[in-house]
């Protein structure tokens, strides 16, 4: 049966809503007025490397069984929907016409499967020791979740990597780096069978008879979404330097000592909170994906761009750090750093107070 999926965010949101078209779902992508003329128009363009192909082929809604259509926010009928997907930057929630389409979302109580990195708040909800905690300070508006509830939200790590290609239309995406969306379950079982389902349904598609890689993956684990912190920090938040940015492998293997050393920090935050190891990824599986990441993540190009907001799962991280009374100096260096760098871009921008 086909499913109607709603994902807010027509960028890293469109690779995901091809993996549902070519299961034969239907997807609709929320973003400006703009792409979204584009993206009816043109349809989207997904470059991906299939396993033992030496380059990319390039993936295009049009050609496939699911129905694509993408929408501003404030034209969307919520009540046409099976499940939401959030795949916009943590900031972009904060816009005024997003926050309605949320207040909406949240009163038509359809489950949420959030690809953020920054996980939504009432996914965290849903872990006791967090539910204590004061964390609101690492979001730009915290309130903007206040209706969610917290059965009904769920986060999916978003390992795949993936960006649009300088020059290139806002509907085309390449990925770099084909990994799997790995997804914590929700409260409600019928919920999880909806996902068991899209997870099938993706993992059966096959392009000229061959396998496809980006696979949906359901865990039983409320944990193993929290295993991307460790990235994060090892890698992500570090390509955020004083000067210039560096590119992840560099963040990674310019110190492999240093490096491991955060990483194991942040995994023993995610157990004190509740994972098992077997939720982890190990370093040495993590490092060596790292080698391939030529260039910053996407959080050190937005600071170098200008960008006044950025989502701060470094912040996240020390707050809950410091909450269980386990700190760490190279975590707090790193948010430090980050804090400096937009601070510097907002002044520059002409963002600062008068």
């Amino acid at each position: 049966m086909a499913r109607n999926i709603l994902i807010l965010g027509a960028s890293y949101g469109s690779l995901l809503g091809t993996k549902l078209l070519m299961a034969g779902h239907n997807v609709t992508l929320v973003c400006r007025r703009k792409t979204a003329d584009l993206i009816n128009r043109e349809g989207t363009e997904v470059r991906i490397k299939l396993r033992d192909e030496p380059e990319h082929r390039s993936i295009r809604s049009h050609d496939l069984p699911g129905t694509l259509d993408a929408t501003p926010p404030e034209d969307v009928d919520v009540s046409r929907y099976d499940l939401v997907s959030l795949a916009m930057q943590e900031p972009q929630y904060n816009n005024h016409t997003i926050r309605v389409l949320l207040i909406k979302i949240a009163a038509a109580k359809l489950p949420c499967l959030s690809l953020m990195n920054m996980p939504p708040l009432p996914y965290l909800k849903r872990i006791p020791t967090l539910a204590a905690m004061d964390l609101e300070d690492a979001y730009t508006n915290a309130g903007v979740w206040d209706r969610f509830e917290p059965g009904l939200m769920t986060l999916c790590s978003p390992d795949p990597q993936a960006f649009r290609p300088p020059g290139e239309g806002a509907n085309v995406l390449h990925v770099g780096l084909p990994t799997n969306f790995k997804t914590a379950p929700f409260a409600d079982e019928a919920h999880n069978r909806l996902l068991r389902e899209l997870e099938a349904d993706i993992d059966a598609v096959r392009l000229d008879g061959h396998d496809v890689p980006v696979k949906l993956k359901v865990f039983e684990s409320l944990f193993v979404p929290l295993a991307k912190w460790s990235m994060l920090l090892t890698g992500n938040y570090r390509c955020v330097t004083p000067q210039e940015p560096q590119s992840i492998r560099d963040a990674v293997h310019g110190d492999l000592t240093r490096s491991r050393a955060i990483y194991e920090h942040v995994d023993a935050i995610a157990q004190r909170l509740g994972a098992d190891p077997s939720d982890q990824v190990p370093f040495e599986k993590y490092a060596k994906a790292a080698e391939s990441l030529l260039k910053p993540s996407s959080a050190a190009r937005a600071v170098a761009s200008g960008a006044p907001y950025i989502e701060r799962v470094d912040v996240l991280v020390k707050l809950i750090s410091h909450q269980l009374g386990t700190p760490d100096p190279e975590i707090d260096r790193t948010v430090e750093t980050v804090d400096r760098k937009l601070d510097e871009r907002v002044v520059a921008g002409g963002f600062g107070a008068d």
